[in-house]
């Protein structure tokens, strides 16, 4: 029998530091009178995105779509349910990510956003056929989904762009 004395202790500071890391996006179906939905166009990337951004330590995803949609759009929407989560397995240098969709309503005025200039240049409405024109094909699946959920009344769990049934 193994004397416990002589293990060696556990290192619980260790444990939680080598466990595999992932961080968080958060973001916003927001639709006008026709169901076509809002992206914006980064100052930043090539490619447009959806309103939101990453979720900050300590910070709740639905608390980080809420800011961001003030940061970026000078939108005071608070997030609906949630729509969408999305896991994603990309190689290094980005890694592991979950992505969450909240449904940010519909929006009667595009005329009360403000975009924050020194991150967006510019924002539109596309109808869901035509996302992928500005979108990257896994963002462009992603919100049609979003849209889904949202007329169906459901949450969509994703991985890697595949729905998990």
């Amino acid at each position: 029998m193994t004397d416990p004395s002589s293990q060696p202790a556990f290192d619980l500071n260790a444990f939680y530091r080598d466990l595999p890391r992932r961080y968080l996006g958060s973001g916003a179906l927001i639709t006008d009178a026709e169901d076509r939905i809002l992206v914006v166009e980064p100052v930043y990337k090539d490619t447009w995105e959806i309103p939101g951004g990453l979720v900050d330590p300590g910070e709740a995803p639905r608390t980080a779509c809420a800011r961001e949609l003030i940061e970026e759009l000078g939108l005071a929407i608070v997030p609906g349910r949630l729509l969408v989560m999305d896991h994603q397995t990309l190689p290094p240098p980005r890694g592991d990510s979950i992505m969450f969709v909240y449904d940010g309503g519909m929006l009667t005025d595009p005329a009360t956003i403000i975009l924050q200039a020194t991150e967006l240049r510019s924002f539109r409405f596309l109808p869901p056929d035509d996302l992928e024109t500005v979108l990257n094909p896994r963002m462009a699946s992603r919100m049609r989904e979003a849209l889904r959920a949202r007329n169906e009344g459901i949450l969509i769990e994703r991985h890697n762009g595949g729905i998990i049934t």
